[in-house]
């Protein structure tokens, strides 16, 4: 298998398919395109709960960091946490942590770590609440498995699942931010012999733009009919999995998919794709009015734009200018093939 998620064609066969629901109190479990499972407590209230998992190092240890394709930070892997539980509706409140270090891992880098985790929670304002570490001769690089529950933002977020045909379909700020500034730092020195270095140290600093809970919260408020944090696969994966969950088609203009130049050039200079880069930092959203949505998230200073609309047949289609072809089912992230 390739290096990354699973194809959703292995995903359905083999893991899904083998999976029954055999509780009246899950909500919403597994499946293509969904950021969290929703739980239903008593009847009354919403528990949600999503994972993420990777392999893991300090944030000072920037050698590693830039030799595994996959590798992310414990600020990496809660924001990601709390991006899906956003995209889902819902506000994270607990994490437990589960590590896989290999034998030779020393106690001071175990140390490094957990002061990691405990700053980005505190900054998050999560609890840790516990978890398991395990020292193995099977893994040759430390392995993180982070779970997380929260509850709904509001009663008007759970549930999030009805878009229709004829809404809009909005992404936030920019598409392929953590993919473009995991690639300008890991080829630093060879994107600054074609690019100058103020555009190489803007691109490797777009993971300050990773958290998409803001604007998560005002298309709540705004009446948001469902929402998808685009991460691994890039917009394309992203909108291919958002259709397949809503059972729905859609139209999608690849002129007004927003691009920073940065990510133009550093995916260029590395032949990246960039709308199957990773994409952390992005919310794709459906919304009945998507240029009030827009003006909604333009009053709290989030960039965001219309880019289709969603259709009421089964076809995914891809417009630039006068070209027009079908999306492709998400593809291996670019990110691995760079």
């Amino acid at each position: 298998m390739n290096i990354g998620k699973l194809p959703e064609n292995v995903l359905k066969r083999s893991v899904l398919r083998q999976l029954k629901t055999r509780n009246q109190e899950v909500i919403e479990g597994a499946g293509v395109g969904t950021d969290c499972a929703l739980l239903s407590v008593s009847g009354k209230e919403t528990v949600y709960s999503c994972m993420q998992e990777g392999i893991v190092f300090p944030a000072s240890d920037a050698v590693h960091l830039n030799r595994y394709a996959g590798a992310v930070t414990m600020q990496s892997l809660l924001l990601r946490l709390a991006n899906n539980m956003a995209a889902g509706g819902g506000r994270m409140t607990a994490v437990t942590v589960g590590l896989i270090l290999p034998r030779d891992t020393e106690e001071a880098f175990l140390r490094e770590l957990m002061k990691d985790l405990d700053e980005t929670s505190a900054a998050l304002k999560v609890q840790v609440i516990g978890g398991q570490t395990r020292v193995s001769d099977a893994v040759s690089a430390p392995v993180a498995v982070l779970t997380a529950t929260g509850t709904s933002l509001n009663e008007a977020a759970c549930g999030l699942k009805k878009a229709a045909a004829g809404q809009d379909i909005v992404v936030s700020k920019w598409i392929g931010l953590e993919g473009t500034s995991k690639l300008a730092r890991k080829y630093r020195d060879s994107i600054l012999e074609r690019y100058p270095v103020y555009l190489v140290d803007e691109a490797a600093l777009f993971d300050r733009f990773l958290s998409v809970v803001p604007e998560a919260a005002t298309a709540v408020k705004s009446g948001v009919s469902l929402m998808h944090d685009i991460s691994e696969g890039g917009i394309f994966g992203a909108l291919w999995e958002i259709a397949e969950r809503a059972g729905v088609g859609l139209t999608v203009d690849l002129k007004k998919i927003p691009l920073r130049q940065e990510t133009v050039e550093v995916c260029e200079h590395c032949g990246a794709n960039p709308y199957e880069l990773l994409s952390g930092g992005s919310l794709l959203m459906i919304a009945p009015d998507g240029q009030g949505l827009v003006n909604a998230l333009a009053e709290e200073n989030i960039p965001a734009s219309i880019i289709g609309k969603v259709t009421d047949s089964k076809d995914r289609i891809l417009r630039n200018e006068d070209e027009v072809r079908f999306l492709d089912r998400p593809a291996q992230d670019a990110l691995y093939r760079s």
